[in-house]
């Protein structure tokens, strides 16, 4: 963070200083919630959560080195002490992102988040320095500690925002106001959350509501395949700029492949210029997160062959998407268990299917969570589509999601032992080391509560150490 006195700080967050010396002393360290991440100079940020209260370790950050405390009430170190953390938290975020005069990219969507925040900080970094959010730390307290992350010499801020409910994105905006907004697409994420489409449209665009006009600077980067989200071009004053596959998008992939290993190739046409990519990453639905990286990267200075470049170059800097793994017996494996929503599967199993040409292909699969009255019907439509893809074997995982799925396959047409289901992971290890052979492709996939990385992680123990692509 960039250096701030207790004083200071204390004056932005509305609190009181407790148990402090010198309130002129400076935070020169980073913002922490984890008390081991505690390091000289830094301040430590006290959550009561339901099993482990932030607040019983004060004493051990201060001796780590920790500046003081951010909390709730007084702790027998220096601290600053407020109503309530998570607001605290945020004001200093705010305070912190207006000082520093970063260009401050935000961005949201259904599906494809955290792939695009990667890219887009990838691509944006090679121009000047970048801070963006690590993994998918995308909400209320996830958010303004990557934004305290800042130092004076950050140039570019990329935030990625999460939403479950209608305001949370406001709240958001309200908290790092953005230059720049992206949305990605409106899909069927977290749908038995918001109760429709429509709803989840409605609480994606608050972020290009959020927007400064466009004679102030504003712009508003929108999906033109994506009718939900081109129709979001009229809840904003900023610029719109249009990324996809349509001629009508001002940043597009034209001739769009996929190489022999499964990583696509396209080229890229910007307002000012275009050139050719070859990505790192595997499968074709990274064209479009690709697409939105390629339009904040043009509407920030970039030419078409510095972005190209730096797309070209780019990896997977989040664990457990699209993770690809040889193993020395040339068995691949696919982590892709971080999360699922039915339009993440459907990319996946095409992305299987893509790497896999000539090879026999498993899509190991798992609940999809958060659909609500859609869930049946979702489940049946991933297990038909791996019949359609021609996977060559699916083993469903879990309980009476996983069943949906294999029932949608055997309805489909997948009889005999193309498809199974077992009970838990444990199964799904057991089965897949007494049946791959070297050369097959395994795609592991559920979402997060399933906890389906295991599998990927056993499979890779088996077959020793092998090197992860796309790195």
């Amino acid at each position: 963070m960039i250096a701030l006195s207790l004083a200071e700080i204390a004056a932005v967050v509305g609190g009181q200083t407790h148990d402090i010396p010198d309130p002129s002393v400076q935070v020169t360290g980073p913002v922490v919630r984890d008390s081991r991440e505690a390091v000289p100079g830094s301040l430590f940020v006290a959550f009561a959560g339901e099993r482990v209260d932030g607040h019983d370790f004060a004493a051990a950050v201060v001796e780590a080195g920790a500046v003081a405390v951010l909390a709730s009430r007084p702790v027998g170190v220096p601290a600053i002490v407020v109503e309530d953390v998570q607001s605290a938290l945020g004001a200093l975020a705010r305070h912190v992102v207006t000082r520093l005069g970063a260009t401050l990219v935000a961005l949201t969507g259904s599906a494809g988040k955290t792939s695009t925040k990667d890219l887009i900080a990838q691509v944006l970094r090679t121009k000047a320095p970048t801070v963006f959010t690590p993994g998918s730390l995308n909400n209320e307290i996830g958010l303004p500690l990557t934004a305290l992350s800042a130092t004076e010499e950050t140039r570019f801020l990329v935030l990625e925002m999460g939403a479950r409910g209608i305001g949370h994105i406001r709240y958001l905006t309200e908290l790092t106001p953005p230059k720049v907004g992206v949305v990605l697409n409106v899909g069927s994420a977290h749908i038995g959350e918001f109760g429709g489409r429509e709803q989840i449209a409605q609480a994606k665009g608050e972020l290009v509501e959020s927007l400064p006009a466009a004679e102030e600077g504003g712009t508003a980067i929108l999906n033109a395949d994506d009718p939900l989200v081109r129709a979001m071009a009229s809840r904003t004053k900023a610029k719109v700029i249009l990324f996809g596959e349509s001629a009508e998008a001002d940043v597009r992939a034209e001739n769009v492949r996929l190489t022999d290993t499964g990583q696509p190739s396209f080229r890229l046409h910007t307002p000012s210029g275009a050139s050719d990519v070859t990505m790192r990453l595997y499968g074709e639905h990274h064209v479009s997160n690709a697409l939105a990286a390629a339009a904040v990267a043009h509407e920030l200075g970039m030419s078409a062959s510095e972005i190209a470049t730096a797309l070209s170059g780019a990896g997977s800097l989040s664990r457990w998407r699209m993770e690809v793994t040889e193993r020395p017996d040339g068995v691949t494996v696919v982590n892709d268990a971080y999360n699922a929503n039915p339009e993440s599967m459907r990319a996946a199993l095409r992305a299987l299917v893509a790497m896999g040409k000539g090879r026999r292909t498993w899509a190991v699969l798992g609940k999809m969570a958060e659909l609500g009255d859609e869930a049946l019907a979702e489940h049946d439509a991933v297990g038909r589509l791996a019949v359609r893809l021609n996977v060559s074997k699916l083993v469903a995982v879990g309980g009476r999601e996983a069943s949906w799925l294999q029932l949608g396959a055997y309805n489909e047409g997948s009889w005999g032992e193309e498809s199974v289901h077992v009970s838990d992971a444990q199964a799904a290890i057991d089965l897949l080391r007494s049946e791959l052979r070297p050369g097959d492709v395994v795609l592991v996939k559920a979402s997060r509560s399933v906890g389906l990385e295991g599998v990927a992680q056993a499979l890779l123990q088996t077959g020793a150490e092998g090197e992860v692509a796309g790195r």
